[in-house]
């Protein structure tokens, strides 16, 4: 059993399920899916009481200002009345996803599950249902494991209390907004820089991810990043509470958390669109979205990734021990957008053919090679395109099998000079995964030269698949 200590804590280790799963998907769904107005979605109740901001303009223009049409006026316009949590969970697990769930609560302070704790959630407002109850047992019947996500720790800094014009104020509102606490005008402006969150704050924040662990049972807790404004105690707390939750129910839990908001080895970190420039000694995940303008929840008008933009990301992470969290921001009626829909069931598609190449993998000794590397490691780091060619490659093992993963079409021959020092006996085969015959390969001083088959098997990206033996010396 843990107690709430760092010391206690930090025993815990990361599950072997998780380690094997690799890839997962999680839904930004709330009110802000109904204004849809970027740059990012999830933020629009943020900037939409902050003069100069993009969505105070667009706010202004389109519902006559926020001392007009106020954060809680959009609530009822959330339908949802098209939402079929067996159809999202249909389309995870077609994308090849090993877990899957949702944002059960964002910035904004409504809660997407029958909270106790407030009225402002979407089974007595808005959808008027328990989305989060819901998508746990469609994903369940699905056989992926739960995830939910939570943000709700920066509530207490993220709407303008002072501005007495504004419903943001008014304490009849506090549920949704937050208590009044910076009325004066003079702080604010930061995330970090109001008075620290009162005891009433704290435990509710605290009761709301218990209720959460009673009610649906998570596999994996994410959280944002306002955990660095949480005191210790609450921290250990939750945590100790979670892990040994999951011991009573038998079964291995995950928490994420970003940067330092946790103490290291307490949980898996993770790296809001970011990824590492090297192999790590230590598990790390990606958390980034379909769209390719960072919008989070789903916008009216935005770019969208590739699906080998997504594949790519993918097999860079696994081989340097990473894994990846792929968000979608369904629409306000409850419909996954059809670009979404498209990019998820093409990731299922090439890990239909290649899947055995990332699940259950572990990295090798280095990640791989080639002129496509990440120049800068850690967070906010997808301004980095890597323009991924038939050069690069990255490896991943499982038992006596090397995977190198070309990240292009290899052309006749793929060449790999990391595998140069392999003894020609230590290679029992070669194949490509998808084709049925062996391949025909050659070892030379500087490269192993591999025949690629005459017909490609999927997109995007290539393995390789070496089983290897023992080389007799």
């Amino acid at each position: 059993m843990y107690n709430p200590t760092w010391d206690s804590i930090k025993q815990h280790t990361t599950p072997q399920w998780f380690l094997d799963a690799k890839f997962g998907i999680y839904t930004h769904w709330g009110v802000y899916s109904v204004p849809a107005k970027g740059p990012n979605a999830t933020w629009y109740p943020y900037n939409m009481y902050r003069e100069g901001t993009e969505q105070w303009e667009y706010h202004v223009k389109t519902y006559g200002g926020p001392e007009k049409f106020g954060w809680k006026d959009f609530i009822p316009l959330f339908t949802a009345e098209k939402f079929d949590p067996e159809e999202w969970a249909e389309l995870f697990k077609e994308s090849g996803a090993q877990y899957a769930g949702p944002v059960g609560e964002h910035h904004d302070g409504f809660c997407m599950w029958d909270t106790r704790f407030s009225e402002w959630n979407a089974a007595k407002m808005g959808p008027k249902t328990d989305v989060v109850g819901h998508l746990e047992k469609a994903i369940r019947k699905q056989g992926l494991r739960f995830l939910v996500a939570l943000h709700h720790a920066e509530n207490w800094w993220f709407y303008p209390h002072w501005r007495k014009e504004f419903d943001t104020g008014d304490p009849r509102y506090a549920g949704l907004y937050g208590e009044p606490h910076d009325l004066d005008g003079r702080v604010g402006q930061g995330f970090f820089e109001q008075t620290r969150p009162s005891k009433k704050f704290l435990d509710t924040w605290k009761g709301k991810i218990l209720e959460v662990i009673d009610k649906y049972d998570p596999d994996i807790l994410w959280f944002d990043f306002g955990l660095r404004g949480i005191p210790d105690k609450p921290k250990q707390e939750f945590l100790a509470y979670f892990y040994n939750r999951a011991i009573e129910r038998n079964k291995e839990v995950v928490v994420t958390y970003k940067d330092y908001d946790l103490a290291p080895g307490s949980g898996v970190v993770d790296l809001e669109l970011g990824r590492m420039d090297r192999l790590t000694n230590y598990e790390w995940i990606t958390d980034t979205t379909v769209d390719d303008g960072q919008g989070w929840g789903y916008l009216k008008e935005t770019p969208y990734k590739t699906t080998r933009e997504l594949v790519h990301y993918l097999v860079d992470n696994v081989s340097k021990n990473g894994h990846l969290l792929l968000n979608v921001g369904p629409k306000p009626d409850g419909t996954i957008p059809e670009e979404a829909q498209d990019l998820l069931r093409g990731i299922g598609k090439w890990l239909a053919v290649n899947g055995e190449a990332i699940y259950g993998t572990s990295n090798w000794i280095t990640h791989g090679e080639g002129p496509a590397q990440i120049k800068k490691a850690g967070a906010f780091n997808e301004d980095e395109k890597p323009a991924y060619s038939r050069k690069d490659v990255r490896f991943t093992i499982k038992g006596d099998a090397l995977y190198a993963i070309v990240m292009d079409w290899p052309g006749e021959y793929a060449v790999i000079e990391t595998l140069k020092n392999l003894y020609p006996d230590e290679i029992r085969s070669i194949k490509m995964l998808g084709v049925e015959q062996e391949l025909e390969w050659r070892l030379t001083p500087s490269a192993l030269v591999i025949k690629s088959p005459e017909h490609r098997p999927c997109e995007h990206a290539y393995v390789f698949k070496i089983v290897r033996g023992q080389p007799y010396g």
